[in-house]
């Protein structure tokens, strides 16, 4: 039976809609708001293979490079894929680095000596070429006509002596370097020279503690990284940062209490920003550490090298 009232609802509602000149339409059905797709979440970071590992002796290098041989040797032992070379066969080792590279990619190390450290950034720059990523070089005292550190090294670390006459290389990074660089110059220590600045044990765990954790580092930005350059002080302790980061200063906060709060040398603290070691802070300024991206575990090495080896 038809509904009488609501056939009567319905014409006074038309007849209103007629008198005003609005049209009728059907009640709009309200629809749910759709909700913003959420982000997906980061994959979650898987390390990466062992690195490879290129050492490279310096001029006569079995006779003045032997701790190339030893730092081999360690590694090694470590369990990675380590080889010592001469420098005389550089750019064969380079293309064959590259080579590997592209067929199995792996992190790729560099460590060379005196003109073994020249030869480790011109198989960088090799590679550069080639688009192929140089995870870590660590040149020690290099050669004075070593290159600059190309685009394409993620980390770079300079151990020298910029008074040496065999080395001496005061290695810097091309213009737009956004890699993680740190430069140590040990010429006030004494007891270190061009032929056993390679042959340090602490040292050696430093580098082989680096290396192990090096496929554990997750991809971290590298905006932040600020390059570091030190004279070390004599008979101090010598430890291998990353690179620096810039921190705030907090109301209270000396250099003292940043150094402690940190773990780091106050002299670190004071060089890395060209202030003297009770310089007066600001809050809100500005202020350079040096870091680790993965902090190490043993403590800092002496810069000491052991007894030679012959």
């Amino acid at each position: 039976m038809i509904d009488l009232r609501r056939l009567l609802a319905l014409a006074a509602v038309t007849l209103l809609a007629l008198s005003t000149g609005t049209a009728v339409a059907s009640p709009a059905k309200t629809k749910p708001a759709a909700a913003a797709p959420a982000a997906p979440p980061p994959p979650p970071f898987e390390p990466l293979p062992p690195p490879k590992i290129y050492l490279f002796r310096g001029a006569m290098g079995p006779f003045f490079s032997t701790g190339m041989d030893r730092l081999e040797e360690k590694l090694t032992q470590a369990g990675f894929s380590a080889n010592v070379y001469e420098f005389t066969i550089c750019r064969w080792i380079g293309d064959r680095a590259i080579s590997s590279y592209k067929e199995t990619p792996a992190p790729i190390v560099l460590i060379g000596h005196s003109m073994g450290g020249l030869c480790s950034i011109v198989i960088s720059e090799m590679a550069a070429k080639e688009n192929v990523p140089i995870s870590l070089v660590i040149t020690i005292d290099p050669a004075h006509a070593t290159g600059d550190v190309p685009l394409n090294v993620e980390r770079f670390i300079n151990i020298y002596l910029s008074d040496s006459v065999l080395g001496g290389g005061n290695v810097v990074a091309v213009p737009g370097y956004r890699g993680h660089y740190a430069s140590y110059d040990l010429k006030e220590n004494a007891r270190v020279s061009h032929i056993n600045i390679e042959k340090s044990d602490d040292i050696h765990r430093q580098i082989v503690d680096m290396v192990t954790q090096l496929p554990r580092i997750p991809p971290q930005t590298q905006v932040d990284a600020v390059p570091l350059r030190y004279l070390v002080p004599a008979n101090t302790l010598v430890e291998l940062w990353d690179s620096g980061v810039r921190l705030p200063v907090r109301r209270g906060d000396t250099m003292e209490s940043i150094a402690v709060a940190n773990r780091v040398p106050l002299w670190s603290l004071a060089q890395s920003n060209s202030l003297p070691e009770n310089a007066t802070l600001t809050p809100g300024q500005s202020i350079v550490v040096p870091r680790h991206l993965m902090p190490p575990e043993p403590t800092a090495a002496m810069a000491t090298p052991s007894p030679a080896r012959r």
